[in-house]
């Protein structure tokens, strides 16, 4: 017998069969693109091209053709970088720890934020390799025999960190993106008409056959891939952050800063989790499958992590006024009323009060206050880093090593290129990729309804599998 809670809504909506999911989000893949994607990638591809301008600058003239100076050494590039990692978070915090949780309304949506991670990861990794001034050599940070004499990488340095923490979380991240993708790609495969597109879907499937041996592996390395990525989550942003907190320089020495990264880099990347699912269940009209409960979800999660956010903010400027240390407490002071003040309180007006509507569950469950609220938000963990970074450097213990820094046009080229970038991949996986996991959507049909569904007869192996599979063992 099975209870259904009066009060919890279901997460798939409109009296779906596991025939109408399959036709759902199979339409979107077999259908030719629609005018509105044709124009979204367009745009994409422009400011692509943009970025590629932008690189090519900067590879041919140098760095010089950003906006550094003596003392302001990092600043658009690394901000941009830490901002990118922080965006991709969200993907492995659903995928991994909301699935060892057995968090059921993860299903329609774990899968763009897997792939906005991958994505997000590409993009924060052009940062840093640009910033070498020479990338032609960046296989320099890895531990590599040479034959350079003494020539040989940093293990204390966090940059190093960096490289092994980063490329960590991509393999990671991608292999666990396309092994749930795999089942889906047998389910379109079969269903292909055309000889290139069951070709192609037919090598990516890997020959799926959906049986209780491939079904049965599948759980296990699910499993295995969510324990592992686990720790990513924490650790990933925990060593970013040690790029800054293992200096000496005031506004970055501090031990706050491994927690506070983590929570908003979880922050950020629901944030845009959000914006772009909002967008993709309009467009491509999934509206049953990802529903207000979802929505409403990831919005408190965003309460939560930009409430930790506000509180560590609030928590900086305290231990600068405890420690006593002038340098310290002139750092936070200067952040708030110095030259970058529009910056620091753009950045607290976006992170901290901004969010705080979403404790009105009219607001919370709005689409288009959801909408407007996370691009504030990403906005304002933008300035974040910027405001960490540039602030804390363009003042220095001598007067006359101040500087003010301003963005170049290569800066600001770059930047918005990486969002064309962006954009361009996920616009391409969208189209031509199940952008809803099928079968996982299939295992809570019956429990998030309350209505026993029969399989069509049309529908294939890849659908009555896991639904009996999972039932086995979970229900």
């Amino acid at each position: 017998m099975q209870h259904v809670s009066p009060i919890r809504e279901p997460l798939v909506t409109g009296g779906k069969t596991y025939h109408d999911i399959t036709e759902d989000v199979s339409r979107q893949v077999e259908a030719k693109p629609n005018i509105r994607w044709a124009l979204a990638l367009a745009v994409a591809l422009f400011f692509l091209g943009i970025f590629i301008y932008s690189v090519y600058r900067t590879l041919w003239y140098g760095i010089g053709e950003w906006g550094l100076n003596k003392t302001v050494g990092w600043a658009w590039d690394i901000t941009n970088f830490v901002w990118w990692v922080g965006i991709g978070h969200a993907g492995t915090l659903i995928s991994a720890i909301l699935l060892l949780f057995r968090q059921k309304w993860r299903s329609s949506i774990n899968r763009a934020a897997e792939a906005m991670t991958i994505f997000a990861v590409i993009c924060a990794a052009m940062f840093p390799v640009l910033h070498m001034g020479r990338p032609w050599l960046a296989y320099w940070v890895l531990p590599l025999p040479n034959t350079f004499g003494s020539l040989w990488v940093n293990f204390n340095s966090p940059l190093l960190w960096d490289v092994f923490a980063i490329s960590t979380y991509f393999t990671v991240s991608l292999v666990f993106w396309y092994l749930g993708l795999v089942p889906d790609f047998a389910t379109i495969r079969d269903r292909a008409t055309g000889p290139i597109a069951r070709r192609a879907y037919a090598l990516l499937s890997l020959g799926w056959t959906g049986s209780a041996k491939h079904w049965s592996r599948y759980e296990t390395v699910s499993l295995i891939l969510a324990g592992v990525s686990t720790p990513l989550v924490l650790s990933v942003h925990t060593i970013v952050s040690m790029d800054f907190a293992t200096a000496v320089i005031p506004g970055w020495h501090t031990t706050i800063f491994p927690p506070y990264f983590v929570a908003g880099a979880i922050f950020s990347g629901f944030a845009m989790v959000l914006t772009l699912m909002i967008i993709t269940r309009d467009v491509f009209r999934l509206k049953d499958y990802i529903t207000l409960e979802h929505i409403e979800s990831m919005n408190k999660v965003i309460i939560l992590t930009g409430s930790i956010v506000g509180v560590a903010y609030i928590t900086e400027f305290f231990i600068a006024w405890y420690s006593g240390v002038e340098y310290e407490q002139y750092a936070f002071i200067n952040r708030a009323t110095g030259p970058y003040w529009w910056a620091y309180w753009s950045m607290m007006t976006c992170n901290v009060i901004t969010p705080q509507l979403f404790w009105i569950r009219k607001i919370r469950r709005s689409i288009v206050a959801t909408f407007i609220i996370t691009i504030f938000v990403n906005i304002g963990m933008w300035f974040e880093r910027f405001v960490i970074i540039v602030t804390s450097l363009h003042r220095d213990y001598l007067p006359s090593s101040w500087v003010m820094f301003s963005p170049t046009k290569i800066d600001i080229g770059i930047y918005v290129g990486t969002l064309g970038l962006f954009f361009t991949l996920f616009l391409l996986f969208a189209k031509y990729f199940p952008v809803i996991n099928m079968f996982e959507v299939k295992t809570i049909l019956k429990s998030s309804s309350g209505v026993p569904h029969s399989l069509e007869p049309e529908e294939s192996m890849h659908a009555t599998t896991p639904v009996t599979h999972h039932n086995k063992h979970h229900d």
